[in-house]
């Protein structure tokens, strides 16, 4: 399998560490003085947990940040908060802003199982003390055809799933949501078969852009995106990158995902972007940026080509959607 490097941080890509502590110096006091109208109702997971401290710690010290959406600028922080599909909570794009203080993150663990050595249920402080934090500002595209772009703050999947040894039988990576319905009034719903389940094949899970967020604009990830740890797959549209996930599964077999599922007709398996396969419901070939006016061209694999084309090589992209 030819597999893409990534490439070494340039001195010149690593953000300051006075201008990471401004902005969340703005982020966190400037929303006290008046700023809030910036991000209204924006919803932190509570103090005193125990991986919040951890991260709080590690997002404190700088990290090292890279620019990965062609030099397209951040969504504000305000889009990118208030505008989610999170069916959890809700199917309105801002029922996760409204209702995203009944996702219980306190405490929070990460069961890794299946065709790995070192499997076990892990609380999440525990998971992060052994990972490297970064920076990557990604392009993000959902199937509705709008998009953002958004700093996100997390590790590779890749370093997370080799620390657990995966074994040669392990063929597909299965996520797993938080499954509450007590707390979250979207659960209490068939819109979809709870818990909220995604596939990725191995080889997509290990490739280097794949990863697991924990924060976004340099602090800890808000409830409404996801909180505490979800995934970005950033060639692919975002209801793959699985929100608040509880279990990681190395399988032979492949299951079917969520929405697979409950519409195979409209979500494929793959759900890479790509502008020459329409949904049935919405165009593909152009999106809308949150916060732009008018639209723009999609790009194939959401511009992320160069890096993930030859996962797919020879697969017809017109049927393997």
């Amino acid at each position: 399998m030819n597999r893409y490097r990534y490439p070494a941080i340039p001195e010149s890509e690593v953000t300051p560490r006075e201008l990471l502590h401004t902005r969340r110096r703005v982020l966190k006091g400037g929303l006290a003085l008046g700023a809030a109208a910036v991000a209204p109702g924006l919803l932190w997971p509570r103090e005193g947990q125990a991986w919040q401290g951890l991260l709080e710690q590690r997002l404190a010290t700088g990290l090292p940040s890279q620019e990965l959406a062609g030099g397209e600028s951040p969504t504000s922080l305000r889009d990118i908060t208030t505008y989610n599909n999170f069916y959890e909570l809700g199917t309105g794009k801002r029922d996760p802003e409204i209702y995203g203080h009944q996702l219980v993150t306190d405490p929070w663990s990460l069961a890794i199982e299946g065709e790995v050595d070192k499997a076990g249920t892990f609380a999440l402080e525990d998971v992060l003390k052994h990972q490297d934090l970064e920076e990557r500002i990604y392009r993000l595209r959902c199937v509705e055809a709008w998009s953002k772009v958004i700093p996100w703050v997390g590790f590779p999947l890749a370093d997370l799933l080799k620390r657990h040894e995966p074994t040669s039988r392990a063929r597909y990576v299965v996520f797993e949501t938080i499954h509450d319905p007590d707390n979250l009034r979207g659960q209490r719903r068939g819109v979809l078969d709870w818990p909220y389940r995604e596939v990725l094949r191995i080889d997509e899970a290990m490739h280097p852009l794949t990863l697991m967020a924990v924060g976004l604009y340099g602090e800890v990830l808000p409830n409404q995106s996801g909180a505490p740890i979800r995934l970005v797959v950033p060639w692919k549209y975002g209801f793959k990158s699985i929100k608040s996930v509880v279990r990681i599964a190395l399988v032979e077999e492949r299951p079917l995902t969520s929405w697979e599922e409950r519409n195979p007709e409209e979500y494929g398996f793959y759900a890479n972007v790509n502008p020459e396969v329409d949904h049935p419901r919405w165009s593909q070939a152009r999106e809308r940026r949150l916060g732009e006016s008018g639209r723009r061209e999609t790009l194939m694999f959401n511009g992320y080509a160069e890096e993930v084309a030859n996962l797919y090589s020879g697969m017809d992209l017109q049927r393997h959607y």
